[in-house]
C-alpha cells in the first residue's frame, strides 16, 4: 500500500502563486510521498496540455515520484454547454492525458444534480450510468481505471455511490472512497467506508472539525454540511474522522490499494502535507 497525495493539499500556495505545479511534484517526493495525483490541469498560456502533461510526468520521474492518478470535474446530467455526449467526449480526452502522466486511475465526477427542478438520485444515476460505463470502457482500453469520488452533495452519501457502482456495472469502473466527504452528507464515516469497501479503487484520506449547527457559523473558513453541521478541513488526526479505523475497515474487507492524503485546511500547506505524511506513514 503506497502512501500519496494530492495536488489540492498545496491549493492555496499554487493560488497564490508561491508554488508551481512541479514545486508541488517536488515538495511531495522530498517529504517522502511514493505518488501524487493531480486535479484539472491547466497548462501554462502558448502550452499544449499534452506537452505540459509530458513535462509533468518527466519532472516526477526525475524526482522518483509516481503519478497515481488525474482527478477532472465531469456534468453527465445535461452539461452545461453541449449534450451528456459531447462530456462522454470530453472526459475521454481527459483519459487521453491520464495516460500521457503516466497515471493508473482517473476520477471523474458524476453529477451535481438536477438544476432548477426537483428530482430523486435514483433518477439521476439512471441517467447517466451509461455515459459513465462508456467512459469506463474507454478507460479500460488504456488501461486506466475510472472511478467517481463522494463528494458534491449530491453524490455524497454512501447509498448513493453504492448505487451508482452497481448501476454502471463495469469491471473497470469503481468508487474513490474519501473518507471525511461522508460528513457533508452528515454520515457516519465508518459506516459509509464499511459499506462501500468492496467497490474501492482508491482512497482519500481527509479529516474535518465539526461544530454542532445549532449554533452560530465558527466564522471564515467553515461551511455548512447538507444538514447545516459546521465543517471546517484540518490536518489529519487533528479533526473527528476515525482515520485509523476506516482504513482497518477497508484492510479487512481486502483493499490492498493505496492511498493519498487530501488536505483542505486553513493551516499551513507545507505542514500539513508533512505531518499527514507521519501520520500516514505510521497507519499504513
Amino acid at each position: 500500500m503506497k502512501i500519496g497525495i494530492s495536488s489540492y493539499s498545496y491549493f492555496a500556495l499554487l493560488q497564490d502563486g508561491t508554488m508551481t505545479l512541479k514545486d508541488v511534484i517536488s515538495h511531495a517526493a522530498k517529504t517522502g510521498y511514493d505518488q501524487i495525483e493531480f486535479i484539472d490541469i491547466t497548462p501554462p498560456e502558448g502550452t499544449d496540455i499534452i506537452e505540459y502533461a509530458e513535462a509533468l510526468r518527466a519532472h516526477a520521474d526525475e524526482n522518483g515520484i509516481e503519478i497515481s492518478a488525474y482527478t477532472v470535474g465531469a456534468e453527465f446530467m445535461l452539461p452545461n454547454k453541449g449534450t451528456s455526449a459531447d462530456e462522454v467526449t470530453r472526459v475521454k480526452t481527459c483519459l487521453d492525458v491520464a495516460a500521457v502522466l503516466g497515471a493508473k486511475m482517473l476520477r471523474h465526477d458524476a453529477t451535481w444534480g438536477f438544476k432548477g427542478k426537483q428530482g430523486s438520485y435514483i433518477e439521476a444515476i439512471d441517467v447517466i450510468s451509461p455515459y459513465i460505463r462508456e467512459v469506463a470502457e474507454y478507460g479500460q482500453g488504456l488501461g486506466i481505471k475510472t472511478m467517481c469520488e463522494n463528494h458534491g452533495f449530491f453524490m455524497q452519501d454512501s447509498y448513493r455511490m453504492e448505487y451508482l457502482v452497481q448501476k454502471v456495472n463495469h469491471s473497470n469502473f469503481g468508487i474513490l472512497i474519501d473518507i471525511g466527504n461522508f460528513l457533508c452528507a452528515d454520515e457516519n464515516p465508518i459506516s459509509a467506508v464499511a459499506r462501500l469497501a468492496p467497490y474501492a479503487t482508491h482512497v482519500h484520506v481527509k479529516d474535518f472539525l465539526v461544530k454542532t449547527g445549532a449554533g452560530p457559523s465558527p466564522g471564515d473558513g467553515w461551511f455548512q454540511s447538507r444538514g447545516g453541521e459546521h465543517l471546517r478541513g484540518t490536518v489529519i488526526g487533528h479533526g473527528v474522522v476515525p482515520v485509523p479505523q476506516c482504513l482497518k475497515i477497508l484492510r479487512d474487507n481486502g483493499y490492498t490499494g493505496d492511498v493519498s492524503m487530501e488536505f483542505e485546511g486553513l493551516e499551513n500547506s507545507l505542514f500539513a502535507s508533512k505531518a499527514g505524511h507521519k501520520l500516514l506513514k505510521s497507519l499504513v
